[in-house]
């Protein structure tokens, strides 16, 4: 499933970019590109009311909470989405590229010393460069997913 979020909803789209969903998400797009996103088979995720009626139904959520957890429980529960947790953390949060593995000396100029003196597995983003590794923010996450997708 391909989502794109408008500009109300970035912490949404990092959320479902980290389990693994293709999200599109731009501050600058202008509302004809957003709801032309939907032509491209994306789902569209707002929070703006006037958008309602303006997309087809089945391509157009309107996004009511305010929390970002709860907006990811809800598009969860209302797609009857099962999140893949091999496709976990696979896709950039910055940009939505697929990240693929780097080797340690590929990265030593992008990651501070200590970083790369720790770890010895490391992720790029091939679209804009974007270096990642298992700290321990991913644990916090991965807990953090395991509460969303429970309640």
């Amino acid at each position: 499933m391909r989502f794109a979020a408008d500009r109300m909803l970035g912490k949404l789209a990092k959320w479902l970019r980290i389990l693994g969903y293709d999200t599109l998400y731009s501050r600058s797009l202008a509302t004809d590109e957003f709801l032309g996103l939907a032509n491209e088979g994306r789902i569209l995720l707002s929070r703006n009311t006037r958008l309602v009626g303006k997309a087809a139904p089945d391509r157009l959520i309107f996004v009511e909470a305010n929390d970002p957890k709860v907006q990811v429980r809800s598009v969860v529960r209302l797609l009857g989405l099962e999140p893949d947790p091999d496709k976990f953390f696979s896709r950039c949060t910055a940009c939505n590229g697929l990240l693929d593995p780097a080797e340690p000396q590929d990265v030593i100029e992008r990651v501070p010393d200590h970083i790369w003196a720790r770890h010895n597995s490391f992720s790029e983003c091939k679209a804009c460069g974007k270096v990642y590794w298992e700290g321990s923010h991913i644990e916090r996450s991965r807990l953090e997913i395991q509460r969303l997708l429970e309640e």
